[in-house]
This record gives C-alpha cells, structure tokens and sequence, in this order.
C-alpha cells in the first residue's frame, strides 16, 4: 500500500500506523503488521511505530534498485551530483527543524544534534565532488603505440545497515556517496530512531533524486541479514558493535561482497603533566558525557600520567557533578537521556559490575531522575575510579555517560593500556610537547589520534573507521576510502 511522497512529515510517520518503507520512490506499508513502538527517550512519549519488515519487503527493495540502476549509472557525473548539491541546499534550509526533531527522538540536546545535521550535510557536499574525485588516470605508450588507462565506475546495488547514536549522519557517511558515483541503495536504518532520516529521504525526494536509487526499509536483525545475504546486493555498509561487524564481515566476505563493518570502541585519553589542565578537562567532560555517552568516539577512560592524575580527577569530578542534566529541547540541558530503557538498565548492570570488580564510584548517576521527566532513561553523569584492563569497565564499550579513572607512570605505560584493550577506534593525547605528542602518534597503533583534541572526529573529507576489534574491512567511511569503496578501477590497455 502506497502513501503520498510528497506529504509532511507527519503522515508519512504516523503515530497510530507503522511507518512506512520507501521502495523504488514510493512510501509503502510494510507487508508485516509486527512493529515496535519509537519513544521519545525524555518524555516517554509515543512518537510512531516502526515496522519488523519481511524477506518480501527485502526482495522489493533490492528488487527496485536493481532496475533502477542501468538509467542512473548512465546519467553523468555532473548531472548526478546536480541533485546531490540541491540537496544540500534543502538541508541547510532545514537543518533548525531538522536538530529538534532528531533531539525529540535521540535524545541528545539541540546544539549537539544540529551538530550532527551538519555533519551528514558535509558528506553531501564531498560527495558534490564526485566528477573530480572519480577520474582515472592515463599513460600514453606504455609501449609503443599501446596506451593505458584506468576507469572508475559503479558496481551495482549495496546495502547500509546504520546504528541509533548517529541516525542522520552514520546513513550519510554511506548513501551519498554510494549513488554520486553511480550505484543505488539500500539503507536499514536503526529501528531505536528512524524518524528523522525519513524527512531526510523526503528532502532527497524533492531535491529530484530518481525512484529506486535510494530504498528504505525498516526491521531489525532480520532485515539486516536479509541485505548481507541477498545476492544482488554487491557491498554492505555496516556500523554497530563489534561482535556484529565481525559477524557481517564474515557472511559478507563469505559471498564475495564488498565490506566495512565499523564496530566498538573503547578509547583513552592520556594527559601528560605538562597539558593544559583545563582544556583537558573540558574536552573530557565533552567527550565522555556529550550526547550521553553514546558516541564510538568518546574518551571514557582517562589515564592521568604521573602527576597530572590528581588534578584531572578533582577537576573531573567537580566539572561531572554539576553538568546540567535535562530533555534535550529545554534550554541550558548539556546531557540528555541514554535512547531507551533497556539500555539505562545495561548502563547501570556495567556500572553495577565494574563496582563489584573493584572500581571505586566517585561520582553515581545510578537513579538519577529530572523534575518533570519521570518517564524519561536517564543516567547521570558517572565516574569510577581505578579501572583496570582487566575489568568489565575497562574492557566493554558502556556507551553511557560513565567516565573511567586510571593511573600511568609514562606515556609508554599509557599506551601498553591501550594495547590491553581489544579496540582500535580512537585516542587522544593532551600536552604541550610536540616530541610527546609525536611519539604517541607513531606507536599509540590506533586509527584516530586526537592531539589536543578531545573528540577525534575526521572531516568527510578524510576517512573515519577504527583498526583492530573497531573495523572489519580494508576501506574505511568517507574520503577517498568513499571513493574507491562504491567503484571498481577498470584498467583498459588500446592499441590502435
């Protein structure tokens, strides 16, 4: 059943129907009746239902960006990017209405929400560049009178299969550049917060995007090894935890796809005696409770070297304890809720255990509540003290606004932590010694190194994934990894 692609937003996610998929340029009901209810995490309000979507629905939606794909792949570069760039001019006409609808469902406060509008917005815009970013290249007379050339072109239909922490801009890391360069798609969004991302596919819809190169359908785990599976489906996009990214590297790698599979992280930021104590702390503050917790690039264990540690942990503690905790549309909130009940309860069961192991709490947000939200899935800010490698706290992503303490002698006993720890996504550094900083970098061994820098987060034009247990593939998210991910080099050698 076909509802209006051109209606508002709020008949395409309507509170009392599931909302619907978007299949080969049409908003179509899932042919399942199974759905589960999307709440605001602050409030407990009811915002719509998303559907559990069948195999039937998976075949529809690969089925249309199959057929969808000769006409696309035949319109030029230039063209296809034309409605990339309208696009992002809708968006940045939207982007206020934009951050309070996805602050509604998430979460996260207004400033940190338009943050991530504009990042997705920012991936568009690279994606833009796609006639320049996707020449080949050539050599004339590789011997005589045979000339040598390389081409990049599409490969076909590939699947997105996106978390809830990041519902806006994790998608956009993907499909844009997926059908700039020629190719169609597929995105599962998270089934936590699909909402906004809807407006997203409307604005795509209005900026002349094509039926059929871009397909939504919602579900959960079944859909997502549905698209890994199908065999039209050429490469899968996959961010998630790592035990998942593994799993959808290994069925995808199996089939001979494409894959990059972004998994967990467990980060650390190491300040050395010599930092700048006060932007240490505030970056930490930032990166460890922003958005609360709930982001593959937060800083939750701080290792404070040699006598740096006591000062970080008084100015931490007194920073943490008085964040202003709160719905994420009321003015003066620095710190939303976590997305769901479920997921209050894992945070508070780790914290629960990391006690139990060993870890002193300094600071509890276990029952926190806020006047006015009693329904809301709230944990205040957190911070235990003495972590170790070998605890629950030390080694599992939280994915909550919990900070773990730890203690180092030298730069190198940091980073020996480091390698302790299964991830590879993300660390920084806080000093004033560029030897140190240097030193760091050449042997931390992970993907993103902030230096002075809280929250490594790389532009759209640089590429963003982790290593070890954080990444499962060869080419990573945005940047020229974009690139050379949605394209085969095709070598051509003439003589004539």
């Amino acid at each position: 059943m076909a509802v209006s692609g051109s209606a508002e937003s709020r008949s395409i996610n309507d509170v009392e129907l599931p909302i619907p998929n978007f299949i080969g340029g049409e908003w179509i009901r899932s042919s399942t009746s199974d759905a589960l209810p999307v709440h605001d995490p602050g409030t407990g309000e009811l915002l719509g239902h998303v559907p559990l979507s069948t195999d039937d629905d998976v075949q529809a939606a690969v089925a249309a960006a199959k057929e969808a794909l000769g006409a696309w792949r035949a319109t030029p570069a230039a063209g296809r990017v034309q409605i990339l760039f309208r696009l992002k001019a809708l968006l940045d006409e939207h982007r206020d209405d934009l951050a309070r609808e996805l602050s509604r469902e998430h979460g996260k406060n207004v400033a940190e929400t338009a943050g991530e509008i504009q990042r997705g917005i920012e991936n568009v815009e690279h994606a833009c560049g796609i006639p320049t970013l996707m020449m080949g290249e050539t050599l004339e007379d590789v011997t005589r009178g045979v000339d040598c050339e390389t081409v990049r072109q599409p490969l076909g239909v590939f699947a997105g299969i996106t978390p809830y922490n990041f519902p806006v801009m994790i998608p956009m890391w993907f499909w844009p550049y997926a059908v700039a360069t020629g190719n169609t798609f597929v995105l599962k969004p998270s089934e936590q917060d699909p909402l906004t991302h809807q407006r997203i596919v409307q604005l795509a819809v209005e900026a002349g995007l094509p039926s059929g190169v871009l397909n939504v359908v919602h579900g959960n785990a079944s859909v997502a090894q549905a698209l890994v599976e199908h065999p039209d489906v050429v490469g899968v996009s996959f961010v998630g935890s790592s035990s998942v990214a593994r799993d959808v590297y290994a069925r995808a790698g199996l089939a001979g796809k494409r894959v990059q599979a972004l998994g967990g992280a467990k980060n650390h930021m190491v300040v050395l005696p010599d930092a700048d104590l006060d932007l240490a702390t505030d970056s930490a503050v930032s990166s460890i409770f922003g958005s609360a917790g709930q982001r593959c690039l937060a800083n939750s264990i701080l290792v404070g070297v040699g006598e740096a540690y006591d000062r970080l942990r008084v100015g931490l503690l007194d920073r943490a304890s008085s964040l202003p905790v709160g719905y994420g549309l009321d003015g003066g909130t620095f710190m939303g809720p976590v997305i769901s009940r479920r997921h209050r309860d894992r945070v508070v069961g780790l914290i629960d255990q990391g006690e139990r192991e060993g870890a002193s709490v300094v600071l509890d947000g276990r029952g926190f509540q806020v006047d006015g939200y009693p329904e809301g899935h709230w944990v205040g800010p957190t911070i235990l003290e003495g972590v170790e490698p070998g605890m629950s706290v030390g080694q599992e992503e939280i994915f909550g606004p919990v900070a773990g303490l730890t203690r180092a002698g030298s730069v190198e006993d940091a980073i020996t932590l480091m390698h302790e720890i299964g991830y590879g996504n993300a660390t920084s550094i806080f000093t004033t010694s560029g030897r140190a900083a240097r030193d760091f970098r050449y042997h931390a061994g992970i993907s993103m190194i902030g230096v002075n820098i809280g929250v490594a987060a790389p532009m759209a034009c640089f590429p963003f994934g982790g290593s070890r247990g954080s990444f499962y593939g060869d080419l990573k998210a945005q940047g020229k990894d974009a690139i050379e991910f949605f394209t085969d080099k095709r070598v051509v050698i003439s003589r004539w």
